[in-house]
């Protein structure tokens, strides 16, 4: 779940840099000074937007992908401990190991 929301994160910042290096092709000629002065400010705010998008895409992840997670493992708990399961074999391990 981490690996991929630092994957969609990274692939959203990768999209914005190339969509804003489009759209400011009028600052090409003061690139270097662009860099010189501002280089540090440019890639903390790439890291801010970052961390930001990798908590966004985290929260969605488990919003969608962990609902209801505890219900389900209850009721997969209650079928391992009844006499006539479909997985005995999971069933006598759990029991072996209380």
């Amino acid at each position: 779940m981490i690996a991929n929301s630092a994957f969609l994160a990274a692939i959203a910042v990768a999209v914005l840099v190339f969509f804003l290096m489009d759209q400011l092709t009028f600052l090409v000629p003061y690139r270097r000074l662009i860099l010189e002065q501002y280089l540090w400010v440019i890639v903390w705010s790439l890291v801010v937007v970052f961390v930001n998008l990798f908590a966004f895409f985290y929260a969605l992840n488990r919003r969608l992908f962990l609902k209801d997670t505890g219900r389900k493992l209850a009721h997969i708990e209650r079928q391992l401990l009844t006499p006539d399961t479909i997985v005995s074999d999971l069933s006598e391990r759990l029991a072996r190991d209380e």
